[in-house]
């Protein structure tokens, strides 16, 4: 009887215990996102999905990795369609122009409007480039999640060796171009080139900021016509084939083979995402490595890269729309934004992060990365339209490549790009 007693006491505990773990669980508000963060990134962003998760008992972020984001693009396209798509998910701005014409996502800006702990103080903390970089159709559709900028690292110890100053890097095209001719030598005397001034990789970033600080532009500001094809474009081109062609002072690497060869001592001067910092770092470097903002020639404008987030609309379960912006609200507030910069070198969200004492000793102990933070202040972005996105591949592997291999002149082949958007925007509209 004792023993049937007990049984029944402990049968009843477990119902109500199960009880209290529906309800528990019911109270939780699930939000899935979608990334593409992998490596160093990868491990950075679950620190603070898990710090999110534990200090927010009523939302749970489950962060799904797609691999790549071609792989993001195409699986978010077609969760779209099915009517599947996640709460929240990283997204450029191509292909948040499309979401917006579909009505799949809420604008952030109708988030910000019933939120009474979010206004305009905390609007004009972050950088007028995200704000901007995010508004479509006259309203904030968007908000900056990963955001880049390309960056100069430098090797201080060869210049030291080389009888410069390894604390001022060059700081304009021509000097550049100095440094590079001087620091491409045969180290050991064999008539062999052994350590090169640079190295360059396709990339139609690179372009793209080359081209704005020669004055040229992109897109006319509606974005209906092509400039690329203009004089500063043509200039743009010149860089590349002066240091390939010409001084030789540099070759093609592609993929992370310059990242690889500058870290491997190879080159004196490498160019890329400020990301890379965060690979470099973990692979290890064993010299004493700078890092300053990009030359410039006529302007210092330049194109901020990375992806921004949504959030898409639910209109069966509202609480996964706000649970979603409480978890982007959160990620892009001083403390997160300033960790998130500290662990991966993208660029703070906000301007009060540059206070945060992590981000003041990093520039403390290395001065000249100032000067990469405050090219934020002289940033623009891509064009926001989807015909940018496809045309981007197509300055790599019709324009600039064939334009280093000699097999097309520059005009010629930026014309023929120009040619080809020109016909996209006009097939759109028709």
């Amino acid at each position: 009887m004792k023993k049937l007693v007990i049984l029944l006491i402990v049968f009843s505990l477990m119902i109500i215990s199960c009880g209290k773990q529906d309800k528990t669980n019911k109270d939780v508000t699930e939000i899935l996102f979608w990334q593409a963060m992998g490596g160093p990134l990868g491990d950075a962003l679950s620190e603070l999905v898990q710090k999110f998760n534990d200090t927010h008992p009523g939302i749970h972020v489950k962060s799904v990795n797609m691999g790549n984001y071609t792989a993001l693009s195409q699986k978010l396209m077609a969760s779209i369609q099915t009517g599947n798509q996640p709460d929240v998910a990283q997204a450029y701005e191509a292909w948040i122009a499309n979401m917006l014409d579909g009505d799949v996502i809420v604008p952030i800006e109708d988030f910000i409007e019933n939120d009474p702990k979010f206004g305009q103080n905390e609007m004009d903390d972050i950088f007028p480039v995200f704000i901007k970089s995010n508004t479509m159709k006259g309203k904030l559709v968007s908000f900056p999640f990963n955001k880049s900028v390309r960056v100069q690292y430098y090797n201080k110890d060869i210049l030291f060796q080389n009888d410069m100053d390894p604390n001022k890097p060059p700081k304009t095209w021509d000097d550049f171009r100095t440094y590079c001719q001087k620091l491409t030598q045969d180290t050991d005397g064999d008539g062999k080139i052994d350590q090169y001034g640079t190295t360059v990789k396709i990339s139609a970033w690179q372009f793209e900021n080359l081209l704005l600080q020669a004055g040229g532009e992109i897109m006319n500001a509606d974005n209906t016509k092509p400039l690329f094809h203009k004089k500063g474009g043509v200039e743009a081109l010149n860089v590349f084939t002066n240091i390939l062609n010409k001084d030789k002072t540099g070759y093609l690497s592609p993929g992370y083979e310059g990242q690889k060869d500058f870290t491997a001592q190879k080159v004196a001067f490498y160019e890329d995402s400020s990301v890379s910092m965060a690979f470099m770092l973990r692979t290890g470097i064993n010299f004493n490595m700078g890092i300053s903002a990009i030359p410039v020639k006529e302007t210092k404008r330049n194109i901020i890269s990375g992806t921004n987030v949504v959030i898409f609309k639910n209109e069966e379960e509202k609480a996964k729309e706000k649970a979603a912006w409480e978890f982007v609200k959160w990620f892009t507030d001083t403390e997160q934004t300033a960790r998130w910069s500290e662990l991966t070198y993208y660029m703070p969200v906000r301007k009060s992060a540059m206070q945060v004492d992590a981000l003041k000793k990093r520039i403390a102990s290395n001065p000249e990365i100032a000067s990469v933070y405050e090219q934020l202040n002289y940033a623009t972005y891509e064009p926001q339209i989807s015909e940018w996105f496809e045309t981007r591949k197509y300055l790599e592997e019709h324009v600039i490549e064939r334009v280093v291999r000699g097999i097309l002149g520059p005009q010629e082949a930026l014309d023929k790009a120009a040619k080809e958007i020109k016909e996209k925007i006009a097939k759109r509209e028709e």
